[in-house]
């Protein structure tokens, strides 16, 4: 990509009406665009980063039997009625709209109730389970305050997971194996040593459910984490009986503000049940299904991420989420010379597969600096006079800062070496 030829522009500022650090800088670096209150659009740089985001994620559930699949957003109340969700007062985010024949219909908040209608035809004997099928889906949420940038809005991807289990002994199995996938998934995105397993309510379906939550300033909880355990307690079941269940101490516990990036929880057999989703055992005998579900919601990790790694500068994307891996700046584009450099470095970084931005406008050598420190793609290669006179580029990787004057055969060295790093 050529950033000439990328049509979203940085800006200095960002709206007077933005207050999340994360959306700030997101708007400022072009990575989305604000629509109006809790619905924002992903520009190139910004879908980029999120589809860097679903990859890890369905890399991961990939590996753990998750199958992929795309359902439907627009609901039926059939379903949702046999659960008891349709009611408003039950579920109160619906965006609820009518067809032209008078038939009411739903946009999906979640999609427990289809997805069990559906495999009432795909499970019928207990050599059919156990499943494990999961999408990227958008999702609508009617909140009344949409807030915190892109962490809390009212249109967003989902990847939501569905188990379907012969009994509660097998859901647990694949329930741990999903909790260590998703710490895995915060580990590649960079947000590994932030974020903790956090017990919290299990709701009508259980005494606790998982959330994973990130530590940071702008987070929307509270919880209590031990960090020689690596695991925390949300402050709406943090007592004492509690913390002693977890054989835990309160001398262990720190409190802290978070962002919850992810959740786990059982769903036991109520879905099952309402929808008529049963399956015959190896006597013969009828079953209910056992259920569990397990959400990520890709924009929200995006968010805390930008909310992490960033300074008054911009955002320092951890590897493997940033929108490109190099950006190769020209600083005098209508040199000859350094265009041709610029040019073949360029070149030989697409060729070994690392993907790269290359800066080739006509504009000053300042604003190209401060661009680059704003979008903050990790890898900066610059080309100007000195490397004419040295035959080598500065290299600068941005979160230590540190330039180096490297041949290009050492800056592929080091990009290899640094991605068998992380």
């Amino acid at each position: 990509m050529r950033q000439s030829q990328l049509f979203t522009k940085t800006r200095r500022d960002a709206p007077a009406d933005e207050i999340s650090k994360n959306a700030k800088l997101l708007l400022r670096g072009g990575f989305i665009h604000k629509d109006f209150a809790g619905v924002y659009s992903y520009l190139p740089l910004g879908l980029r980063v999120l589809k860097n985001i679903e990859q890890i994620i369905r890399e991961e559930m990939d590996a753990i039997g998750g199958q992929e699949l795309l359902l439907a957003g627009l609901q039926s109340k059939e379903s949702w009625e046999k659960s008891g969700r349709w009611n408003d007062e039950v579920l109160d985010v619906w965006f609820k709209t009518t067809l032209k024949n008078g038939t009411e219909l739903g946009l999906a908040t979640t999609h427990e109730e289809p997805l069990t209608r559906l495999m009432v035809d795909h499970i019928r004997s207990y050599k059919d389970l156990p499943v494990y099928p999961y999408q990227f889906q958008t999702k609508f949420r009617n909140e009344k305050r949409a807030k915190s940038g892109i962490m809390r809005t009212r249109e967003f991807i989902m990847k939501d997971l569905y188990s379907f289990n012969r009994d509660e002994a097998e859901f647990r199995v694949f329930y741990e194996q999903c909790a260590e996938a998703y710490m895995r998934i915060y580990t590649r995105a960079g947000l590994g040593d932030v974020t903790y397993r956090t017990f919290a309510s299990g709701g009508s379906f259980s005494k606790f459910s998982d959330e994973f939550q990130t530590v940071t300033e702008a987070g929307e909880d509270t919880i209590y984490i031990d960090k020689e355990k690596g695991i925390a307690i949300n402050e709406e079941v943090y007592t004492d009986e509690v913390i002693k269940e977890l054989k835990l101490t309160k001398d262990s516990l720190k409190k802290v503000r978070a962002i919850e990036v992810g959740n786990i929880f059982p769903l036991g057999t109520k879905f099952s049940d309402a929808l008529g989703l049963t399956y015959k055992d190896e006597n013969g005998d009828s079953k209910l299904v056992y259920m569990g579900s397990y959400g990520i919601g890709p924009a929200r990790l995006m968010g805390a991420i930008a909310e992490t790694f960033s300074d008054e500068k911009g955002i320092y994307w951890p590897e493997h989420v940033a929108p490109f891996r190099a950006h190769v700046i020209m600083v005098q584009p209508e040199n000859k010379m350094q265009r041709a450099l610029a040019e073949e470095t360029y070149s030989k970084l697409l060729e070994a597969g690392i993907d790269t931005l290359l800066d080739d406008r006509l504009v000053g050598a300042g604003e190209k600096f401060a661009d680059s420190e704003l979008i903050g793609i990790p890898h900066r290669i610059t080309i100007g006079k000195r490397a004419l006179e040295t035959e080598k580029v500065e290299y600068t990787y941005r979160s230590s800062e540190t330039p180096e004057s490297v041949g290009l055969k050492e800056l592929m060295e080091k990009l290899s070496t640094h991605d068998k790093k992380t």
